[in-house]
Protein backbone atom coordinates (compact mmCIF):
# COMPACT_ATOMS: atom_id res chain seq x y z
CA UNK A 1 0.00 0.00 0.00
CA UNK A 2 1.45 3.35 -1.01
CA UNK A 3 1.63 5.78 1.92
CA UNK A 4 -0.43 8.91 1.44
CA UNK A 5 1.69 12.01 0.86
CA UNK A 6 1.12 14.74 3.42
CA UNK A 7 0.37 18.19 2.07
CA UNK A 8 2.75 20.65 3.69
CA UNK A 9 1.14 23.39 5.80
CA UNK A 10 1.31 26.89 4.30
CA UNK A 11 3.79 29.31 5.86
CA UNK A 12 2.39 31.00 8.94
CA UNK A 13 2.51 34.41 7.25
CA UNK A 14 0.24 33.06 4.49
CA UNK A 15 -2.27 31.95 7.13
CA UNK A 16 -2.23 35.40 8.77
CA UNK A 17 -2.61 37.13 5.41
CA UNK A 18 -5.56 34.86 4.62
CA UNK A 19 -7.16 35.68 7.98
CA UNK A 20 -6.84 39.41 7.29
CA UNK A 21 -8.23 38.96 3.78
CA UNK A 22 -11.24 37.10 5.17
CA UNK A 23 -11.91 39.91 7.66
CA UNK A 24 -11.72 42.44 4.84
CA UNK A 25 -13.98 40.48 2.48
CA UNK A 26 -16.48 38.81 4.80
CA UNK A 27 -16.24 40.49 8.19
CA UNK A 28 -14.79 39.25 11.45
CA UNK A 29 -17.88 37.22 12.33
CA UNK A 30 -17.17 34.91 9.37
CA UNK A 31 -13.61 34.21 10.50
CA UNK A 32 -13.82 30.82 12.17
CA UNK A 33 -11.07 28.25 12.49
CA UNK A 34 -13.00 25.94 10.16
CA UNK A 35 -13.53 28.64 7.51
CA UNK A 36 -9.92 29.75 7.68
CA UNK A 37 -8.79 26.14 7.47
CA UNK A 38 -10.77 25.66 4.28
CA UNK A 39 -9.25 28.84 2.88
CA UNK A 40 -5.65 27.72 3.45
CA UNK A 41 -6.08 23.95 3.05
CA UNK A 42 -5.65 23.01 6.72
CA UNK A 43 -7.91 21.42 9.29
CA UNK A 44 -9.17 23.53 12.18
CA UNK A 45 -7.29 21.16 14.50
CA UNK A 46 -4.07 21.85 12.61
CA UNK A 47 -4.67 25.59 13.00
CA UNK A 48 -5.27 25.15 16.72
CA UNK A 49 -1.99 23.27 16.95
CA UNK A 50 -0.20 26.34 15.60
CA UNK A 51 -2.21 29.08 17.31
CA UNK A 52 -3.69 27.38 20.43
CA UNK A 53 -6.90 29.48 20.34
CA UNK A 54 -8.84 31.94 18.23
CA UNK A 55 -7.69 34.73 20.56
CA UNK A 56 -4.07 33.88 19.75
CA UNK A 57 -4.84 33.73 16.03
CA UNK A 58 -6.42 37.20 16.18
CA UNK A 59 -3.53 38.67 18.15
CA UNK A 60 -0.96 37.13 15.79
CA UNK A 61 -2.88 38.51 12.81
CA UNK A 62 -2.96 41.95 14.42
CA UNK A 63 0.80 41.78 15.09
CA UNK A 64 1.39 40.78 11.46
CA UNK A 65 -0.76 43.65 10.20
CA UNK A 66 0.95 46.07 12.59
CA UNK A 67 4.33 44.93 11.31
CA UNK A 68 3.32 45.99 7.82
CA UNK A 69 1.94 49.30 9.09
CA UNK A 70 5.09 49.84 11.14
CA UNK A 71 7.26 49.49 8.04
CA UNK A 72 5.04 51.97 6.21
CA UNK A 73 5.19 54.36 9.18
CA UNK A 74 8.99 54.14 9.26
CA UNK A 75 9.20 55.07 5.58
CA UNK A 76 6.80 57.95 6.11
CA UNK A 77 8.71 59.36 9.07
CA UNK A 78 12.07 59.05 7.28
CA UNK A 79 11.05 60.98 4.19
CA UNK A 80 12.11 64.63 3.73
CA UNK A 81 9.72 67.45 4.57
CA UNK A 82 8.53 69.42 7.53
CA UNK A 83 7.58 67.78 10.80
CA UNK A 84 3.97 68.92 10.25
CA UNK A 85 3.85 67.26 6.83
CA UNK A 86 5.06 64.01 8.33
CA UNK A 87 2.67 64.41 11.28
CA UNK A 88 -0.21 64.76 8.83
CA UNK A 89 1.01 61.57 7.16
CA UNK A 90 1.12 59.80 10.54
CA UNK A 91 -2.48 60.84 11.20
CA UNK A 92 -3.60 59.67 7.74
CA UNK A 93 -1.98 56.29 8.39
CA UNK A 94 -3.58 56.07 11.85
CA UNK A 95 -7.18 56.86 10.87
CA UNK A 96 -9.22 53.97 9.35
CA UNK A 97 -9.89 53.97 5.63
CA UNK A 98 -13.60 53.80 6.37
CA UNK A 99 -16.41 51.76 7.89
CA UNK A 100 -15.32 48.18 8.67
CA UNK A 101 -11.66 48.89 7.93
CA UNK A 102 -10.23 45.35 8.46
CA UNK A 103 -7.24 46.44 10.55
CA UNK A 104 -9.40 48.50 12.90
CA UNK A 105 -12.09 45.83 13.01
CA UNK A 106 -9.42 43.38 14.18
CA UNK A 107 -7.88 45.91 16.59
CA UNK A 108 -11.25 46.54 18.26
CA UNK A 109 -11.92 42.82 18.62
CA UNK A 110 -8.51 42.05 20.10
CA UNK A 111 -8.79 44.88 22.62
CA UNK A 112 -12.32 43.82 23.56
CA UNK A 113 -11.09 40.27 24.19
CA UNK A 114 -8.07 41.55 26.15
CA UNK A 115 -10.17 42.17 29.25
CA UNK A 116 -9.75 38.50 30.13
CA UNK A 117 -6.40 37.92 28.41
CA UNK A 118 -3.26 36.72 30.15
CA UNK A 119 -0.52 39.17 31.03
CA UNK A 120 1.70 38.00 28.15
CA UNK A 121 -0.99 38.79 25.57
CA UNK A 122 -1.66 42.18 27.15
CA UNK A 123 2.07 42.93 27.05
CA UNK A 124 2.12 42.17 23.32
CA UNK A 125 -0.82 44.52 22.77
CA UNK A 126 0.96 47.21 24.79
CA UNK A 127 4.01 46.76 22.56
CA UNK A 128 1.87 47.57 19.51
CA UNK A 129 0.62 50.76 21.14
CA UNK A 130 4.10 51.63 22.39
CA UNK A 131 5.57 51.63 18.87
CA UNK A 132 2.99 54.16 17.64
CA UNK A 133 3.54 56.27 20.74
CA UNK A 134 7.34 56.35 20.54
CA UNK A 135 7.28 57.37 16.88
CA UNK A 136 4.82 60.17 17.60
CA UNK A 137 6.84 61.46 20.56
CA UNK A 138 10.01 61.53 18.44
CA UNK A 139 8.24 63.42 15.65
CA UNK A 140 6.76 65.95 18.05
CA UNK A 141 10.11 66.49 19.76
CA UNK A 142 11.75 67.06 16.38
CA UNK A 143 9.13 69.65 15.44
CA UNK A 144 9.60 71.45 18.74
CA UNK A 145 13.40 71.46 18.40
CA UNK A 146 13.13 72.93 14.89
CA UNK A 147 10.74 75.64 16.03
CA UNK A 148 7.91 74.30 13.84
CA UNK A 149 5.80 73.37 16.87
CA UNK A 150 5.23 75.34 20.01
CA UNK A 151 7.17 74.05 23.04
CA UNK A 152 5.04 71.20 24.34
CA UNK A 153 5.84 68.17 26.45
CA UNK A 154 6.06 65.69 23.58
CA UNK A 155 5.10 62.65 25.66
CA UNK A 156 2.05 64.26 27.27
CA UNK A 157 0.89 65.78 23.99
CA UNK A 158 1.27 62.40 22.26
CA UNK A 159 -0.92 60.71 24.91
CA UNK A 160 -3.67 63.28 24.37
CA UNK A 161 -3.40 63.29 20.58
CA UNK A 162 -3.57 59.50 20.37
CA UNK A 163 -6.61 59.49 22.68
CA UNK A 164 -8.29 61.92 20.27
CA UNK A 165 -7.25 59.81 17.27
CA UNK A 166 -8.48 56.59 18.89
CA UNK A 167 -11.87 58.07 19.73
CA UNK A 168 -12.44 59.52 16.28
CA UNK A 169 -11.01 56.44 14.55
CA UNK A 170 -13.50 54.20 16.36
CA UNK A 171 -16.32 56.40 15.07
CA UNK A 172 -15.02 55.90 11.52
CA UNK A 173 -14.50 52.15 11.94
CA UNK A 174 -18.02 51.51 13.27
CA UNK A 175 -19.60 53.82 10.68
CA UNK A 176 -21.02 56.46 13.04
CA UNK A 177 -22.89 58.95 10.89
CA UNK A 178 -21.21 62.30 10.33
CA UNK A 179 -17.75 61.04 11.26
CA UNK A 180 -16.28 59.67 8.05
CA UNK A 181 -12.58 59.73 7.33
CA UNK A 182 -12.57 63.17 5.59
CA UNK A 183 -14.39 64.81 8.52
CA UNK A 184 -12.04 63.22 11.04
CA UNK A 185 -8.94 64.35 9.15
CA UNK A 186 -10.38 67.89 9.07
CA UNK A 187 -11.07 67.82 12.83
CA UNK A 188 -7.57 66.59 13.63
CA UNK A 189 -5.96 69.10 11.24
CA UNK A 190 -7.80 71.96 12.97
CA UNK A 191 -6.82 70.64 16.39
CA UNK A 192 -3.14 70.44 15.43
CA UNK A 193 -3.23 73.96 14.00
CA UNK A 194 -4.84 75.36 17.13
CA UNK A 195 -2.72 73.55 19.72
CA UNK A 196 0.63 72.79 18.10
CA UNK A 197 1.53 75.33 15.42
CA UNK A 198 4.31 77.66 16.53
CA UNK A 199 2.39 80.68 15.27
CA UNK A 200 -0.97 79.68 16.75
Amino acid sequence: MTPRRRTPAPPREDVLAAAMAMIAERGLEKLTMAALGREVGMSSGHLLYYFRSKDELLLRTLEWSEGRLGAERARLLARPGTARERLDGYVELYVPDGHRDPHWTLWLEVWNRSQNAEAEARDRQAAIEGAWHRDLVALLAEGVSRGEFRPVDADRYAVRLRALLDGLAIHVAIGLRGTGRPQVLDHVGEFLGETLAADA
